[in-house]
């Protein structure tokens, strides 16, 4: 199709080490789409990391850049693209950058952990924002002052904020509508096979779902229902009191589509998300074995222990001495 703007809108990509190369696609594959559906030049984009040099990827490939990032660079957008480790690879030097540059563009926007740096640069007070599911309760606690949102992605003036690589996805063909149509937008989600399901304000799952919202909806809601009570668990028989089925029958069900009982997803369930704790914050042992569910830091140690080889103090500990190695 034939769509054109008067001049392109000029998109900066700021890539923080550690990004993940899915997301990086999610931000520029959409761009570059809607270019040759159109047939023209809409959006003019560039690729750049804090010092100019190519940035290193979660996946361990190496990303080439076209400059380093100023605070005197300007432009229609600033995609801020974050992922693994940001706190490391994000210098007080970058990000005071990012704080004088966010002046000189438009939208500023938050990709994942990209919402972590627009924070330290003081762009998200009294925000409506949001960011990758599971740094939302984090993300609160050390900015009381933003309004924390667990939607897909969030667009208040200016700052523009998402989760993962999903979300980014939508909130780039949210951009290209928003300058060009409506079935521009649609195009380019059909050349990536991308079904347009979910909306803005849809919530970030913990558990992604897909097809069995709707070929195994009691399951999906039995999931939704353990994700909701992770510090308080609720009993198998409760669950599936509220689904109006027999404990067995929701045994069964769980065994059939997921090989697994609903006791032991639960508990996986739970103990994910204490491993997320146990890495990216410094909550101590007790906290995070109450944020988790478990009676006792002993019982919560054992089962953590269990599960991944180390006791939680010795993953954090092994984890923090391969951040200075690698520093």
């Amino acid at each position: 199709m034939s769509s054109s703007l008067q001049t392109p809108i000029q998109v900066e990509i700021l890539a923080v080490a550690g990004a993940t190369m899915m997301t990086l696609a999610s931000v520029i594959d959409p761009l570059r789409a809607a270019n040759r559906l159109s047939g023209s030049t809409l959006f003019n984009w560039s690729l750049k990391s804090h010092d100019g040099q190519p940035v290193a990827l979660s996946g361990g490939l190496t990303l080439p850049v076209t400059a380093p990032f100023r605070s005197s660079d300007q432009g229609d957008y600033l995609m801020v693209v974050a992922s693994f480790d940001h706190d490391r690879h994000a210098s007080s030097e970058l990000v005071a950058a990012l704080r004088f540059a966010s002046r000189n563009f438009s939208t500023v926007c938050g990709v994942e952990a990209g919402t972590w740096l627009l924070a330290r640069a003081g762009l998200i007070d009294g925000r409506h924002v949001t960011t990758h599911w599971e740094d939302l309760e984090t993300l609160q606690q050390s900015y009381p002052d933003a309004d924390i949102d667990d939607a897909r992605f969030v667009t208040d003036g200016k700052i523009w904020t998402c989760g993962g690589a999903s979300p980014a996805f939508d909130m780039l063909l949210h951009l290209i509508k928003s300058h060009t149509t409506s079935l521009l937008g649609l195009e380019v989600a059909s050349v990536f096979v991308y079904d347009q399901r979910h909306t803005a304000d849809d919530r970030q799952p913990t558990t992604s779902l897909g097809l069995l919202q709707d070929s195994e909806p009691k399951l999906a809601a039995a999931i939704r229902m353990m994700e909701s009570h992770v510090d308080n668990p609720v009993t198998t028989a409760a669950i599936a009191r509220r689904l109006q089925i027999s404990v067995k029958s929701l045994e069964i069900l769980f065994r059939r589509v997921l090989q697994v009982t609903p006791g032991a997803f639960y508990l996986n369930l739970r103990l994910q998300q204490a491993r997320k704790l146990v890495i990216d914050t410094r909550l101590g042992m007790q906290e995070i074995a109450v944020r988790t569910g478990f009676g006792s830091q002993s019982t919560f140690s054992r089962a953590f222990r269990n599960a991944f080889g180390l006791a939680p103090l010795n993953l954090r500990h092994s984890r923090h001495q391969v951040s200075l190695a690698q520093g």
